[in-house]
């Protein structure tokens, strides 16, 4: 498995963390993005170290292991979150960890998922400087695989675009009636992000939020460079 290391780093800004609201949330909550089982195979050999980075409950994790794939750490900032998938999943190989600076060295993996994790991040700079950090940690030529939200065209998602983009500075920033400060993505921003990555796939998807509301969403699949 991936080696830790012993750096320890200031905690993520709370916006950009929400612990309070996703451990409220860590047994109510059904996670739904679906995992492209045989696009992965292919890019991902069964020997490979990959990471589910904000893994939740550790739901793609336990996927990804009944495929085949053992080397899989889950990574979640949520205590009860990474509680709850022990409890279900005791074999998994799960951890809580909150600091900006991931506990892995340099180029250890060979694939790094993060599924409905850049919609809780809602600010630029923290996703920048996660994606930053998980190419860090990324093998030359490993795999970075996200599922996310795009913005909504439907009325109700463009008030509340509207209501919180002043106070948040972001077009697609806004609040959930239970507290949470969420994001979707505009298309420009998810390419400036991701460019330093070579895009082999990504394709738009219809997805249900975790309230189980129908969504526009995308799933991208990009390498590292050598």
């Amino acid at each position: 498995m991936a080696k830790k290391t012993t750096t320890n780093q200031p905690h993520l800004p709370d916006m950009d963390n929400q612990i309070e609201y996703w451990d409220k949330a860590a047994n109510s909550r059904i996670f739904t993005h679906p995992l492209d089982v045989e696009r992965f195979k292919i890019l991902v050999p069964f020997n490979g170290e990959i990471l589910d980075y904000g893994c939740g409950y550790g739901r793609i994790c336990n996927e990804l292991h009944d495929l085949g794939y053992k080397n899989v750490i889950g990574l979640d900032s949520s205590p009860a979150m990474i509680e709850r998938g022990q409890r279900e999943f005791p074999h998994l190989h799960l951890l809580t960890w909150t600091n900006a600076r991931l506990p892995f060295h340099d180029r250890c993996f060979d694939a790094v998922l993060l599924f409905a994790v850049l919609t809780c991040i809602p600010m630029d700079q923290a996703q920048h400087a996660l994606i930053e950090e998980l190419k860090r940690i990324l093998k030359p030529g490993g795999i970075i695989y996200i599922s996310d939200y795009w913005l909504q065209d439907d009325p109700r998602n463009r008030l509340r675009y509207a209501q919180f983009q002043e106070l948040y500075g972001t077009y697609g920033v806004f609040e959930l009636n239970d507290g949470a400060v969420v994001r979707h993505h505009d298309k420009q921003w998810i390419a400036t992000l991701l460019s330093h990555f070579k895009t082999i796939a990504i394709q738009d998807i219809s997805l249900t939020t975790m309230n189980g509301n129908a969504a526009k969403g995308f799933q991208y699949i990009g390498r590292k460079s050598f």
